[in-house]
Parts: structure tokens; C-alpha cells; sequence
């Protein structure tokens, strides 16, 4: 169990993905997103496996949840710095998770 003091640390924002584009050398399917969490925060590029649901065309303008302090991972040779946040099906298909509405991009998920 975590106690309240590690789950605040645990640093999750909403961002707006910017740019979406393909990433043929990842092992798995994966875009590489640029996504925008505001003045405070600013701009992070992500890797994310969310090709079965998701055309990159339809993604930018799109707000999603991520975490942001997690340390960078070199994925090949693109740097993801930070984590996109979606729900995970059985067969690895992962559905973003996202504000109802859209909201200021930077703000916390508390």
C-alpha cells in the first residue's frame, strides 16, 4: 500500500498533444507525441503505444493525462520524458486517459 505523502509525488498533469508522428524504429507500435503542459511545465516529447485505437492524424489538439516526474527513458534514439497515462486492455491496446473537458494544460491530478 502507498501512503498519501508517495502518491503526492507522483506528479500528474493534463497536456495537449501538439504533434503526433510515426515511430518505426520502437519494437513495439508507437507514435512519438510533443505534447504541451503550459508555461510551468512546457513542452515533452512522449513515446506511447497507442496505435491500435488511435490514427496520429487524430490526435493533435487531443488533451491526455502523464505523469511528468518520472526520470527521461531512451527508447532507441528518441528520448521520452514523460509518461502518458491510459487504461491497458488484455491484448495491449491502451485507451488514453483524459479530462471530460477541457481544461488549462500543466494542471494536477489530484
Amino acid at each position: 500500500m502507498l501512503t498519501w505523502e508517495e502518491f503526492e509525488k507522483t506528479e500528474m498533469r493534463v497536456g495537449t498533444i501538439i504533434e503526433a508522428n510515426d515511430f518505426p524504429e520502437a519494437r513495439k507500435p508507437a507514435y512519438q507525441l510533443t505534447i504541451d503542459f503550459g508555461a510551468e511545465i512546457g513542452i515533452r516529447r512522449s513515446s506511447a503505444q497507442i496505435t491500435r485505437r488511435y490514427k496520429k492524424e487524430d490526435l493533435t489538439g487531443r488533451q491526455i493525462v502523464a505523469v511528468v516526474n518520472f526520470p527521461k527513458k531512451q527508447i532507441g534514439k528518441f528520448m521520452s520524458e514523460c509518461l502518458v497515462l491510459g487504461a491497458v486492455g488484455q491484448e495491449g491496446d491502451v485507451v488514453l486517459l483524459a479530462p471530460d473537458l477541457n481544461v488549462e494544460n500543466g494542471l494536477r491530478i489530484g
